[in-house]
């Protein structure tokens, strides 16, 4: 700034820049305590986000299961119609067309079988992926708890700054410290 220009600091501003340059305890208790609750926001944000991830992608391995299970089914259901052609083409038939009809029909059982065995193990897969996709989800709710408690202690601790409540500064530790179970509960899978 040249000396010719007129500067005017907002009161939030000299408030700040007062608190900044004076020795006061609470304010400097304050600032540790907001960047301390900050830096565990983050990592609790950090969290939720990958937990959210790690649900949308067993999620999305529970849906290509589910559908690569139905398309085992539908392959069972097209085997069962041949079977059923088979025995049908088996009764009306005699001789040498008989015993070729009830071959097909004792290999397309054997096909179902084995079709059937896969179609239920994708499904189970698919059953698997889900649970897992909502565990997930509920450790994924926990951190965003969380990580919202840390940002509701974080503006309790600016409120008690502006203020000079120290009540305030305690109710803002007494909601980190809650977030911090609830941190704890997420990390533990509970």
């Amino acid at each position: 700034m040249s000396e010719d220009e007129f500067h005017v600091h907002g009161p939030h501003d000299h408030a700040v820049e007062h608190a900044t340059h004076s020795n006061d305890p609470f304010s400097g208790r304050i600032a540790v305590m907001t960047a301390i609750f900050a830096t565990v926001g983050a990592l609790f944000g950090y969290m939720a986000g990958a937990t959210q991830n790690e649900a949308l992608l067993f999620k999305n391995e529970a849906a290509i299961k589910k559908t690569e299970a139905s398309d085992q089914w539908n392959f069972y259901q097209a085997k069962s119609n041949k079977q059923n052609l088979s025995e049908l083409g088996a009764t009306l038939t005699a001789g040498d067309q008989q015993a070729r009809y009830r071959q097909e029909v004792e290999r397309y059982k054997q096909e179902k079988d084995v079709i059937k065995t896969e179609a239920e193990k994708l499904e189970a897969q698919g059953h698997d992926a889900q649970r897992q996709s909502d565990a997930s989800m509920h450790v994924h709710h926990r951190w965003a708890q969380a990580m919202t408690l840390i940002q509701i202690a974080i503006a309790l601790a600016a409120i008690a700054l502006l203020t000079r409540r120290t009540w305030l500064g305690f109710g803002a530790f007494g909601l980190a410290g809650i977030a911090s179970i609830i941190g704890v509960l997420a990390a533990m899978h509970i």
